[in-house]
């Protein structure tokens, strides 16, 4: 058996093989339900109706996919480029305590800058310490040839032990009765609400944004191009003109930056202080959104929308039906590899001998 590269894909196609993808994740889902002992059917309708079923439900799970759109976004940018982007997580977070240091730390009685410029040094904070956390692992990678994979995924162990010292030393809360938890920021530095009663916050708004300005950076400017380039082949690029460093530089100062701005969006948003558990693994969700997405930065919002949908139908089904909750990791993780398995197969014919 070998897999033979199709001439062209036909957009029908494509649609059989996401029909298919999403047929395959049903089944093997639904026999998961059914091995818990609990009705298909039922088990379904919690899940949707308690991810999508009211108004309430929509604003869990848009709150839900803030930080995945953003941490989406970051390993969309960084994969583009084959810059393997796994430390989203360690850059979320460094993103956070930025966020403290400007908007809590140095914004107490006293200070005098206006709300509008700490606000601006806030996310400027977060996003510079999420991009420089990414800047030295890309560096590694175009001046030594370190796998960047290594490098990103251990910084996140460093920077989650920095975390734990700092909420337990010199970022501690003192009215926090013990409890390892930053400052809080000032409140009017906290983002507002879109709906009223509920915790769905205008970060959504700068998401949703943020993923239309990377689409059009990637199409319509010269870095985009360089970027496609460099991620298609590396030594066409170069040798077509392409400046491997500085793009591979670029992008990871991207990267780190959506990361870093996923932490803040988090603090101003949703916790208002740094907490070593504010996270459940946004950063390592993101991979998973930019692959269901197919690395489009539109397709970020989709993806990221499902899977906090799943996210949230889950404890909603788990509370009716008594189906464990991690059913909605087996269910996303199942499409990211029905999703990957039909691409490949539209694109590449089987040929057997």
């Amino acid at each position: 058996m070998r897999l033979e590269k199709r001439a062209s894909v036909p957009p029908l196609a494509l649609l059989l093989a996401s029909v298919g993808a999403v047929a395959f994740t049903l089944v093997v889902s639904s026999l998961l339900v059914l091995w818990a002992g609990a009705p298909v059917g039922p088990t379904w309708g919690h899940v949707l109706h308690g991810g999508f079923g009211s108004v309430f439900a929509w604003t869990e799970t848009l709150t839900r996919a803030t930080p995945l759109i953003l941490t989406g976004l970051a390993a969309t940018i960084a994969f583009k480029a084959r810059l393997f982007n796994i430390g989203a997580e360690g850059q979320l977070y460094a993103g956070a305590l930025g966020a403290v240091a400007v908007g809590g730390l140095h914004g107490g009685e006293g200070f005098a800058a206006p709300d509008a410029l700490l606000f601006a040094g806030m996310v400027l904070a977060a996003a510079l310490a999420g991009a420089l956390l990414l800047l030295g692992p890309a560096l590694m990678k175009a001046k030594l040839g370190v796998d960047e994979v290594v490098t990103t995924l251990l910084l996140n162990f460093v920077v989650l032990l920095g975390v734990s010292a700092l909420l337990d030393g010199a970022m501690k809360d003192p009215s926090a009765m013990g409890w390892p938890q930053s400052v809080a920021l000032k409140t009017e530095l906290e983002l507002g609400r879109l709906v009223e009663g509920a915790r769905l916050h205008t970060g959504l708004l700068l998401a949703a944004v943020l993923a239309v300005a990377l689409w059009a950076l990637l199409r319509f400017t010269p870095f985009g191009f360089d970027v496609r380039a460099l991620g298609a082949n590396a030594r066409a690029a170069q040798f077509a003109g392409v400046p491997p460093t500085r793009t591979l530089v670029g992008v990871a100062l991207l990267s780190g930056a959506l990361a870093g701005l996923a932490g803040a969006v988090e603090v101003a948003g949703r916790t208002g202080y740094v907490t070593l558990d504010m996270s459940p693994g946004y950063g390592y969700s993101g991979i998973v959104i930019a692959m269901l997405a197919g690395l489009h930065p539109l397709g970020v919002l989709a993806a990221a929308v499902f899977v906090a949908g799943m996210l949230v139908g889950a404890d909603s089904m788990s509370r009716a039906v008594g189906v464990p909750t991690y059913i909605a990791d087996v269910i996303v993780a199942a499409s990211l590899l029905a999703v990957l398995v039909a691409g490949l197969l539209a694109q590449y014919r089987v040929r057997w001998r």
